[in-house]
């Protein structure tokens, strides 16, 4: 049941800003599961997936991960994790099982280390990149381990004389170009060619600076201006390279307006966001939140997974929430949270998928935490893989069983009216545009059936005007020959 106006805000606070320590709609998981809808009122949903276990460097039968900040599932199923704390790579099999542990490298016959790596990514040849954060480096091996190369000391008219280069995050592309995250770097993603040169910044976000800002720093004092937010370009926190060469990168965003950008290779943001009309989606988490104390603020999103099929997936540290969206910008489910129960986090860092489960790796309890779809995520997930491929004549199917489980899921109703839109049905699809919120394809639906509705009877409306034509013409002529015919009496 939808929730009402009335009593959202005190539910708001509940739901959005508490630590899910109890489910209300869904008491078998730990945390609270809910949508927003067309007016961005929240409503409560069934769970798109639940917790299925956790792993940590115990089960694996080594020694407790410390600090854990990355983690990375290459295409042949392995999982990478970069153990911070113990200045290791840790390798697991597709089994999930430990492969081998990556302690240190040969650095042109000298034996080297890592200091506090904190980001890892593996390339389609399966060589391995890592931040080696405290020793200012890139370090990229190869399957064997041997060395690859070395990133460090990037150099550049751009850069400021005294950068210092502390790599936190690294994806690579298939043309071996690499983007590196880096500490205190908010002009973009800094990338660098095959050669390991610095090439410029991808994907620099503009902070725009409003009137009033502009008039209240203008009016404040010395001191008051120092206490203000300062208006530089935002940091980023996590990327992901797609198969089509697109990166997907979160960064900070204190607005809680837009935490994803979709990267092309000329490092322009051509993210989607919600295609309906008037539908003000934010990328960026949770729509509410309030300043406060704990579990407060906008959402930070740390970390991005894509998911194949337009899918992908983010991660918010603050509330512990994993927010999915699909390729056109509309969130699709919400799960997760923090809190001491199984299930939740307590400070959730990296974000990955594997076989169609969720994986989660928190820093604080050094663990991976894994998550399966139910049958309500799963459908979701199934159709709007149709709907990315074309097919919403399949997914109609798909969409209704959807229905059964969430009535309030809007996205299902636009889809289904497309379907009906394409197969010639405008009056129904117009029904379900109506129900799924689209004011855009409504009109057209409705446009198409206003055209119908005129084909259907364009020979009575002509056969009508043919025939009021006719009688007017008659009555004229009639009128016509009496008023002769009381001329000539007189």
């Amino acid at each position: 049941m939808k929730l009402k106006r009335i009593c959202l805000i005190p539910i708001i606070i509940l739901l959005v800003f508490g630590n899910g320590s109890q489910a209300l709609a869904n008491s078998n998981v730990p945390y609270q599961t809910y949508n927003y809808d067309y007016w961005n009122e929240a409503y409560y949903t069934p769970a798109a997936y639940i917790p299925d276990g956790n792993i940590s460097g115990t089960d694996l039968g080594s020694t407790n991960m410390v600090n854990p900040q990355d983690m990375f599932v290459a295409e042949d199923g392995r999982v990478y994790i970069a153990d911070t704390g113990n200045n290791r790579i840790l390798v697991l099999s597709s089994e999930m099982k430990l492969e081998k542990v990556i302690e240190g490298f040969d650095n042109n016959g000298t034996p080297d280390t890592f200091k506090a790596p904190s980001g890892l990514c593996v390339t389609e040849d399966n060589e391995l990149y890592i931040t080696d954060t405290d020793h200012f480096r890139v370090v990229a091996l190869k399957e064997d381990g041997s060395l690859l190369k070395i990133i460090q000391n990037p150099t550049s008219e751009v850069l400021p004389e005294d950068f210092q280069f502390a790599p936190l995050k690294v994806t690579v592309d298939y043309a071996d170009r690499v983007y590196v995250i880096a500490k205190n770097m908010f002009q973009g993603i800094m990338a660098f060619d095959e050669n390991s040169s610095f090439t410029g910044f991808s994907g620099t976000i503009k902070v725009t600076i409003s009137n009033y800002e502009k008039l209240w720093r203008r009016l404040s004092t010395k001191a008051q201006r120092q206490r203000q937010v300062q208006f530089i370009p935002t940091e980023f926190t996590g990327v992901d390279m797609a198969p089509d060469g697109f990166i997907y990168a979160t960064n900070v965003d204190a607005k809680g307006l837009q935490s994803v950008r979709r990267l092309n290779p000329k490092g322009q943001d051509v993210i989607q966001k919600s295609t309906l009309e008037n539908r003000q989606q934010k990328l960026s988490g949770d729509v509410y939140f309030i300043m406060g104390p704990e579990y407060s603020g906008p959402s930070r999103i740390v970390d991005i997974v894509y998911r194949d099929n337009g899918i992908y997936s983010v991660l918010d540290m603050t509330r512990g929430r994993i927010f999915t969206y699909d390729h056109e910008g509309n969130i699709l489910y919400i799960f997760g949270g923090k809190g001491s129960q199984a299930g939740t986090f307590k400070n959730p860092v990296a974000i990955e998928e594997k076989d169609g489960q969720i994986m989660v790796l928190d820093s604080y309890r050094g663990e991976i935490m894994t998550f399966v779809a139910t049958k309500y995520g799963s459908l979701i997930n199934n159709a709007v893989a149709l709907r990315y491929d074309g097919d919403e004549a399949s997914a109609v199917a798909v969409w209704n069983e959807v229905l059964k489980l969430d009535s309030n899921f809007e996205l299902a109703y636009d889809g289904i009216g497309k379907s009906l839109l394409a197969a010639g049905e405008n009056k129904e699809a117009m029904r379900y545009f109506k129900l799924g919120m689209d004011r855009r394809y409504y009109s057209i639906a409705f446009k198409r059936y206003r055209d119908d509705i005129l084909k259907d009877n364009l020979g009575y409306v002509l056969s009508a005007i043919v025939l009021i034509t006719a009688a007017l013409m008659i009555r004229k002529s009639v009128r016509k020959r009496k008023g002769k015919g009381g001329r000539e009496d007189e």
